[in-house]
């Protein structure tokens, strides 16, 4: 072999490993977006004050199903990871009336907090989520490590969250 196919090889094999690391990389490629969103409260919150903890952002409608299903293991796994330093975001969809979100996070007893997307610009910053519930874990880094469409495993979720904390 010739030293130029040597050092063609060389560069191939470095890069294919560069590129095995980023795409088996456990934080992930995606920093979490910096939005601001209104709570409810008639506060805001930017996805920025929540680093240096695990945080899990889920955007959500009162009329999805899954998304009321998923309320109350929510609120378990706040309750039992959040004075460890986990905390939710709960993010209503541009559509959902303020009324309703806000009648069903006092309902609920929602612990966490819950925000209204009210013009759709966090949705847009997340991959123009359309569809309820799509659920993002966001590592203590900031970056987003895993998304997923539907309904969350709660057991998985939570053994993901007690590896971040």
């Amino acid at each position: 072999m010739k030293s130029k196919d040597l050092i063609i090889a060389a560069f191939a094999a470095a890069l294919l490993a560069l590129l095995g690391y980023l795409w088996f990389s456990p934080a992930g490629l995606n920093p979490a977006p910096a939005v601001t969103v209104a709570t409810l409260d008639g506060g805001q919150v930017n996805i920025e004050q929540y680093r240096g903890k695990p945080l899990l952002v889920t955007f959500w409608a009162t009329t999805c199903p899954g998304c009321v299903k998923e309320i109350p293991h929510f609120a378990e796994l706040y309750k039992e990871l959040g004075p460890q330093g986990f905390n939710i975001l709960a993010i209503a969809m541009a559509y959902d009336p303020p009324e309703q979100v806000r009648f069903m996070a006092q309902q609920r007893a929602i612990p966490y907090t819950v925000a209204r997307d009210g013009d759709g610009a966090a949705a847009r910053a997340f991959g123009d989520v359309k569809l309820t519930p799509t659920t993002f874990l966001i590592d203590p880094r900031g970056r987003i490590v895993q998304q997923k469409l539907g309904e969350v495993d709660i057991a998985d979720l939570r053994r993901k969250i007690m590896e971040m904390l």
